[in-house]
């Protein structure tokens, strides 16, 4: 009888509850350091909290990775009661949490991880690929290996509507933040999977989101022709409605997608992008 299949991810999936319980994923939280305390991302911490602790006290969150020794602990019940254990992990370029699960791995055994080579959703895409292959009762070594080649077919952008929070985390220089204000640009931040999730800058659009969004989503859709069209996420890290809807619309208008899913970025995504931000993300055949 062949063993069963644990299917687990890093938090910052953002897959959100529903879909959490829906395909059975396992979430391992990130660790969020604010002031003197540790939280537990999406726990006993959300991203408002983020938000209102920079706007009334200047006070910016950190993040920290899960350390080999928690990932032990987390896979040795599933292990030693007989399962196999698929677990997906935040872009190794963006953060240690890989390697910490691959030193887990190779100690324990039975456990497959996956650098997804992204974040947010573009790693929650890969995530439900690894329940659908679950569920057509693939091994898990050949799960991994399907999964590492999906990694660059799973495309993740999002348009910052301010500076403001990179800028004070120094992700940007102030003279940057400055300008795009000024000019009132909205920079699109790519996921490059071929750097193990580094992100790059690409177009910078000009004026309000209400006019910026409807063209973000057009151009990044325009990019691609071969798409995978069962699962779209749009992921926000907290925007008004309607610049969720108009991003929705514009999202069901291109009649590309079967299933359209909202979600909103954990605090680790958010502590770097800050407030405001929106982005499509979307997987293409491979």
């Amino acid at each position: 009888m062949e063993p069963k299949i644990i299917l687990s991810a890093d938090s910052t999936c953002d897959l959100g509850p529903q879909l959490q319980q829906q395909y059975d994923v396992h979430f391992y939280p990130f660790h969020i350091l604010l002031g003197d305390r540790s939280y537990t991302d999406s726990v006993d911490i959300q991203p408002e909290d983020l938000y209102r602790a920079w706007r009334e006290k200047r006070l910016l969150p950190k993040t920290a990775a899960i350390t080999p020794t928690e990932y032990l602990d987390y896979f040795r019940p599933w292990v030693e009661a007989g399962y196999e254990v698929i677990h997906l992990n935040l872009g190794s370029s963006l953060s240690s949490a890989h390697q910490n699960c691959c030193i887990a791995a190779q100690q324990l055994g039975h456990v497959y991880p996956v650098d997804s080579c992204n974040l947010s959703t573009g790693m929650g895409l890969l995530v439900l690929q690894a329940a659908r292959m679950i569920r057509q009762g693939m091994s898990a070594p050949e799960i991994q290996q399907e999964l590492v080649g999906m990694v660059p077919h799973s495309h993740a952008s999002f348009v910052l509507n301010t500076l403001e929070f990179m800028r004070a985390g120094g992700r940007c220089s102030a003279v940057a933040a400055f300008g795009a204000n000024l000019l009132r640009l909205k920079p699109c931040i790519q996921v490059h999977t071929e750097k193990q999730g580094g992100m790059a800058v690409g177009k910078k659009y000009r004026g309000p989101m209400e006019s910026v969004l409807p063209a973000y989503i057009t151009d990044q859709l325009a990019a691609h022709s071969d798409y995978d069209t069962e699962h779209v996420f749009v992921t926000h890290s907290g925007v008004p409605k309607e610049w969720l809807s108009l991003a929705c619309d514009t999202v069901k208008k291109s009649g590309i997608f079967k299933q359209l899913h909202i979600t909103q970025a954990s605090c680790t995504i958010s502590c770097h992008c800050g407030p405001g931000t929106l982005g499509v993300l979307f997987m293409t055949k491979h």
